[in-house]
């Protein structure tokens, strides 16, 4: 991976584009042989947040160790957005057709579509557009709700943040875990996710309601369900007595509020032991005493 080749459209997201250029750009940092380059179908690109960016029209030699990476752009839908040329299609199809490797970011998934790239692939996007690509490209595999799916030398991701983790997950690959954990550390990265992380965690999929007593309780739990919380203290917190708060939760998140902080503490358990810790230090992370609830939990039909 000599050369890393971002390839522009108007309207791209600037962290799709700037958290796997800052990895790559950090990896040279510490002495492996990176060069990044920027082309586009014109000189000039207004990304989405308003930054004017510049780039090259030229396209510069690649090599079978080269990486091609387009990043997403603003896409409530694909049809009709993020326009590359023919030529700068085939570039990308003749660049894996000799060996390389090419991935994207979040709707960047769409360009390698259209050059013919996810046909009899797995492959991932963001989650709102998944359905559209799964339409647009129905020979791909669209894997939901995923960070990264590597499939000969195509790597697809999900949304903004989670070009992070493809790019991570490419220099692992290329330099070993311990080059990506020690760029992880310099960026501050929290940890490395693996791909099969959800794109949205429980807290996420369920706040979609208008019940601010629950969204308070909800906080709560969020900010501390590592530690014992007494349903008398969430309902104090919400003003309501505790038959009212567990009636208004459940009708809200479709679980109560002891379900809901098991959700948090496996999902955290499960995110540790996928990064080396043992059930047992898991377990006593997230606040279970020993390792065997976590165990019947995780036994259970999967957490949602």
């Amino acid at each position: 991976m000599s050369r890393v080749v971002f390839v522009l459209v108007d309207g791209l997201h600037l962290l799709d584009l700037a958290g796997p250029a800052q990895v790559f750009s950090t990896v040279a940092d510490h002495g492996h042989d990176h060069v990044l380059s920027y082309v586009a179908e014109r000189p000039g690109i207004r990304t989405h947040q308003g930054v004017e960016l510049r780039a090259d029209t030229a396209w510069p030699r690649l090599d079978v160790d080269d990486l091609i990476v387009v990043p997403g752009w603003r896409s409530p839908r694909l049809a009709g957005t993020g326009h590359l040329g023919e030529r700068t299609l085939d570039r990308i199809a003749a660049h894996h057709a000799a060996g390389g490797t090419v991935a994207s970011i979040c709707a960047g998934a769409d360009a390698l579509g259209r050059a013919g790239l996810l046909d009899g692939r797995r492959c991932t996007t963001h989650h709102d557009v998944q359905e559209e690509l799964a339409r647009r490209y129905p020979r791909a595999c669209v894997v939901r709700d995923v960070l990264y799916v590597s499939d000969d030398r195509v790597v697809t991701s999900a949304g903004i943040a989670s070009g992070i983790d493809l790019a991570l997950h490419l220099v692992a690959a290329r330099h070993g875990p311990a080059v990506a954990a020690r760029v992880a550390r310099e960026m501050v990265v929290y940890a490395r996710r693996n791909g099969d992380e959800r794109q949205s965690s429980a807290m996420l999929r369920h706040r979609a309601h208008l019940s601010d007593a629950v969204h308070r309780v909800q906080d709560r739990i969020d900010a501390h369900f590592a530690e014992p919380l007494p349903l008398a203290e969430l309902a104090a917190a919400a003003a309501v007595s505790e038959r009212t708060l567990t009636r208004q939760f459940e009708a809200a998140t479709g679980q109560t509020p002891l379900r809901y902080q098991q959700l948090l503490r496996v999902e955290r358990a499960e995110h540790l032991i996928g990064h080396g810790a043992t059930v047992e230090a898991a377990a006593r992370a997230v606040g279970f005493g020993d390792a065997r609830m976590l165990r019947r939990l995780r036994a259970r039909v999967p957490l949602r």
